[in-house]
C-alpha cells in the first residue's frame, strides 16, 4: 500500500441494522473493502477515485434516488498534509437533477476527519428506518435518530448535533430541502457547501439527515521533508498576485468584469448587461455592509468574504451573486444577500434555485406561467420563491424538481429558453460572449459546469477570439477540462492554478513526496484523460445520447442585444462537438 493512503474504502449499509434513540446508537452493516495500489494511482482520489468506485457498484441504470444508489464521500492522499487548499472532500453520485454522474466539491475539517476514520473514502448505500444521523467514530460505525432535528437548517442540525455528540466531530447535514428531495439539494458542512446536482437530495432518499465523523488513524509520509519543503513553497507563492483578487474582493469581484465583457447572464440570459450590476459588487457593498475574511481548514489564500446581513451574515461568491441577482433581474444588495442565505439555511444550490426562478419568472412574463407575483426585479417573489422550492408548497412543487423537468410540465416548447444543459442549470457565463465556454458547458459530463471546466480562462486570453471559437479553440477547453479532472482527484483549490509554474511537474512532486510513487508529469497527463474518461463511462451506462451535448435553443436564435458580434450558430456549436470527440478519441 503507498503511502498517504489506508489502502481501503468502507462501505455502509444504513437499512441493514437498527436506529435507536439512545447514545449507544443502532450498529448497521459495514465492510471495509480493499483498494488495490492500481486503482489508487489510476484515479488518485476525490473525484476520480469517486468515480471509479461509483462504477464498481453498478448503479448507473438505478434511479438516483434508489435506496441502493450509492452516495459516496471520497478523501484524497493529500488530505491531512501540509499542502495548502488540500482539506476537501468529494461528493459522488448518479445525480437526482440531471440522470447522469454527479461529483461536486466542499472544504475543511469533515475531509480531515473523514478521512482519519481509517478509510480513503465512505460509500453509503440504503435507507435507514427513520431520520438519522450516521456515526462514524474511528471507523467503527453507528446510527442514531435525528427526529429531534427534521425540518432543520443546515447550521441548526450541526448545532444540535455537536451538543449530543460533542464539537470533536465534524457533520455534513441536509436541510429541510434534502429531506423533501428537492433535487438540487446541497450537503452541507461548517457553512461550506456539495452544491451542485442534488447529493443532499440522494441523502435524503437514504434517511440520513447528517454524517457525523472523527478519527485518529492518519497515514504516513513518503517523504516528509520534501513534502515539507514543498508545502512551504507553495504557501509562500500562494500570496501572489496570481490570488490577490479573490484575498482583496472575493470571486464576487467578477461582477463588474463580465459586465463590462457583455457577459453578465441577466434576466434569464436575455441580456448579458445588468444596468444595476454595481450594486451588487464587492466594491459598492464593502462601503455599505460589515465584511470579514474567512480561509478553509489548511488554506492560505483566504478567498472567504464574510458579509453582514441583518443581524446574521453570509459568505459571498459570484455564482449567487449572479443567480439570484442579474438573473433574476434584482439589484438589491440587501435582498440577495438575504436569499443567498436563505439558500444555505433550507440547503439549497443557489445556481440552480436562480436559475429555475428566473426561468419561471419569464415564463410568466411570456403568459405560459400562472403565478402574476413571480416577476424579474421583484426581491419579495424571489425569497417567496425560494421558501416554496425549500419547503416544496405552492410553486415549490413545480420548481423543486428544476428548469428542465419545470419546462416539460409547462410546454409551450419553454425548453428552448430553460437554462440548463443535461438538466444541470447554468453557471454565470454567457454562452455567446464566450464561445470556447460554450463548448465547455456543451461537453460538460455533469452538466452546465464551470467548475469542471474552465474554458472561460481561455475566452479572457490572447489564445482565442472569445466571440468567434475555432476548431483551435477546441484543445485549450480540453486542456482546461483534464486539468479540473486531476485538481478535483488530488484534490486541491482550483484558485491555485495561477499559482503553479508547470503544474504537472509540480503535482507530480507534490504527489510523490506523499505517495512515494515516482509519479511523472506525463503520468498525471494519462490519469486525467482516464479520468474524464470514466465519467463519459458512467454517462453512457446511464443513458447519455450525442445529442445531450448542446444548448438551449435560446443561444442559437440571435446575437445579444448589446453585442450584436456575439453571435452563435447551432452550426458552428456542432463543429466544435465533433472535432471535440475526435481528439477525445471518442
Amino acid at each position: 500500500m503507498p503511502f498517504g493512503y489506508h489502502g481501503c474504502y468502507l462501505r455502509i449499509d444504513v437499512s441493514q441494522g437498527s436506529v435507536v434513540g439512545d447514545p449507544a446508537g443502532g450498529r448497521v452493516k459495514q465492510q471495509l473493502v480493499p483498494l488495490a495500489d492500481t486503482v489508487l494511482r489510476q484515479f488518485i482520489g476525490g473525484s476520480g477515485l469517486g468515480v471509479r468506485l461509483l462504477l464498481d457498484e453498478g448503479c448507473a441504470h438505478l434511479d438516483a434516488l434508489d435506496p441502493r444508489a450509492p452516495l459516496i464521500f471520497a478523501f484524497s492522499p493529500l488530505v491531512g498534509s501540509p499542502l495548502t487548499t488540500t482539506a476537501k472532500f468529494a461528493v459522488v453520485s448518479k445525480s437526482p437533477l440531471t440522470d447522469r454522474i454527479n461529483d461536486s466539491l466542499a472544504s475543511s475539517g469533515f475531509a480531515i476527519a473523514g478521512k482519519s476514520c481509517g478509510c480513503d473514502a465512505i460509500v453509503i448505500v440504503g435507507r435507514a428506518p427513520e431520520l438519522s444521523v450516521l456515526i462514524v467514530d474511528d471507523g467503527e460505525v453507528r446510527v442514531e435518530s435525528a427526529a429531534d432535528c427534521a425540518g432543520m437548517t443546515c447550521q441548526a442540525t450541526d448545532t444540535q448535533l455537536r451538543a449530543r455528540l460533542g464539537t470533536n466531530f465534524r457533520i455534513a447535514t441536509i436541510g429541510p430541502a434534502g429531506e423533501l428531495g428537492v433535487r438540487y439539494a446541497t450537503v452541507s458542512h461548517d457553512g461550506r457547501h456539495a452544491g451542485r446536482g442534488g447529493s443532499g437530495a440522494v441523502m435524503g432518499a437514504k434517511n440520513i439527515k447528517a454524517i457525523a465523523v472523527r478519527g485518529t488513524k492518519r497515514p504516513e509520509w513518503a517523504h516528509p521533508r520534501e513534502l515539507i519543503a514543498i508545502s512551504k513553497d507553495l504557501s509562500r507563492r500562494s500570496f501572489g498576485p496570481a490570488t490577490a483578487k479573490y484575498r482583496e474582493l472575493g470571486t464576487a469581484t467578477n461582477m463588474l468584469t463580465f459586465n463590462r465583457f457583455g457577459a453578465l447572464p441577466t434576466r434569464n440570459f436575455q441580456s448579458g448587461t445588468f444596468e444595476e450590476a454595481a450594486h451588487l459588487s464587492p466594491e459598492e457593498m464593502s462601503t455599505t455592509r460589515s465584511k470579514t475574511r474567512d480561509s478553509c481548514v489548511t488554506c492560505t489564500i483566504g478567498c472567504e468574504h464574510i458579509y453582514g446581513v441583518g443581524n446574521d451574515t453570509v459568505r459571498v461568491e459570484y455564482e449567487s451573486l449572479f443567480a439570484l441577482g442579474s438573473l433574476c433581474g434584482v439589484g438589491d444588495a440587501d435582498v440577495v444577500l438575504r436569499a443567498s442565505q436563505r439558500c444555505d439555511e433550507l440547503g439549497l444550490d443557489t445556481i440552480s434555485t436562480g436559475g429555475t426562478i428566473a426561468f419561471a419568472m419569464e415564463c410568466v412574463e411570456r403568459g405560459w406561467l400562472d403565478a402574476p407575483w413571480l416577476t424579474f426585479g421583484s426581491g419579495g417573489a424571489l425569497l417567496r420563491a425560494i421558501d416554496e422550492i425549500g419547503s416544496r408548497r405552492g410553486l415549490g412543487h413545480l420548481l423543486a424538481d428544476g428548469s428542465r423537468a419545470a419546462a416539460h410540465a409547462i410546454g409551450q416548447n419553454s425548453i428552448a429558453i430553460a437554462p440548463q444543459i443535461k438538466g444541470l442549470e447554468m453557471p454565470g457565463y454567457e454562452p455567446r460572449a464566450l464561445q470556447t465556454m460554450a463548448l465547455g458547458l456543451a461537453v460538460g459530463a455533469r452538466g452546465a459546469d464551470h467548475n469542471r471546466s474552465g474554458a472561460y480562462e481561455v475566452d479572457f486570453s490572447d489564445k482565442v477570439d472569445r466571440r468567434h471559437a475555432t476548431l483551435d479553440s477546441v484543445r485549450h477547453a480540453i486542456d482546461t477540462e483534464d486539468r479540473a479532472a486531476l485538481m478535483d482527484s488530488l484534490i486541491v483549490c482550483k484558485f491555485l492554478r495561477g499559482v503553479f509554474e508547470d503544474f504537472h511537474g509540480e503535482t507530480a512532486a507534490m504527489l510523490r513526496s506523499v505517495t512515494g510513487w515516482e509519479v511523472t508529469a506525463d503520468e498525471l497527463r494519462e490519469t486525467a484523460v482516464r479520468i474524464v474518461a470514466a465519467k463519459r463511462e458512467f454517462n453512457l451506462l446511464a443513458g447519455w445520447t450525442p445529442d445531450e451535448d448542446t444548448l438551449p435553443e435560446r443561444f442559437f436564435d440571435s446575437p445579444l442585444p448589446n453585442d450584436a458580434r456575439a453571435h452563435l450558430s447551432r452550426e458552428r456549436l456542432d463543429a466544435l462537438v465533433v472535432e471535440y470527440r475526435r481528439q477525445r478519441g471518442w
